[in-house]
C-alpha cells in the first residue's frame, strides 16, 4: 500500500515521502496515529505543495541565521564585573551571562548555543564560539573588565 507520511517516522521516512508499506502496518498503525495518508492524487499534490513550502522555510530560515553568523562573528562584548582588593571577581561569568549581555544589544541567542566550557572567573579577553542551526558558527571576543573601568 502506498502512502504519505505526515510525521517523521523512524526506520520509515521522514515527513511528506512517499512510502511503500504493507497494508496491515498501514491500516493499523501509520493511519490511525495520523503518522500517514493513502497516497491519492490528492494527497500526492497537497505533499508536493508541502514540500515545496518547507523547503521555502528552510531556505528563509538559512538566509536569516546567516546573516545574524555575519553581524555576531567578531563582536567585541565587553561585561563589566565586581572585583575585589585581590583581583578576584565577584561573581564568575556564565553562558546566561552572556546571552543576557548578547540579548541587549539585540541578539536573541540561546545559552546551549554559547560554547564556554566552564565559568570564567578572571579579568582579560575570551575567544567564545558561539553555534547557530545549519552547523554555522561565530566567534566572539569576550571582554572581562572591571566595574571600575568602564
Amino acid at each position: 500500500m502506498k502512502i504519505v507520511l505526515l510525521k517523521d517516522v523512524e526506520n520509515l521516512g521522514k515527513k511528506y515521502e512517499v512510502k511503500e508499506v504493507k497494508d496491515g502496518y498501514a491500516r493499523n498503525f501509520l493511519i490511525p496515529k495520523n503518522l500517514a495518508k493513502l497516497a491519492t492524487p490528492e494527497v500526492l499534490k497537497w505533499a508536493e505543495m508541502q514540500k515545496e513550502i518547507a523547503a521555502k522555510k528552510a531556505e528563509e530560515n538559512l538566509e536569516k541565521v546567516e546573516k545574524m553568523v555575519s553581524d555576531i562573528d567578531g563582536l567585541e562584548l565587553e561585561i563589566p564585573v565586581k572585583i575585589g582588593e585581590k583581583g578576584q571577581l565577584f561573581e564568575k561569568i556564565t553562558a546566561q551571562k552572556i546571552v543576557d549581555s548578547l540579548k541587549k544589544i539585540g541578539f536573541k541567542i540561546k545559552k546551549d548555543q554559547v560554547g564556554l566550557r566552564e565559568p570564567i572567573g578572571e579579568v582579560g579577553e575570551f575567544p567564545i564560539k558561539v553555534k547557530f542551526e545549519h552547523n554555522l558558527e561565530a566567534e566572539i571576543k569576550l571582554i572581562v573588565v572591571s566595574e571600575e573601568e568602564s
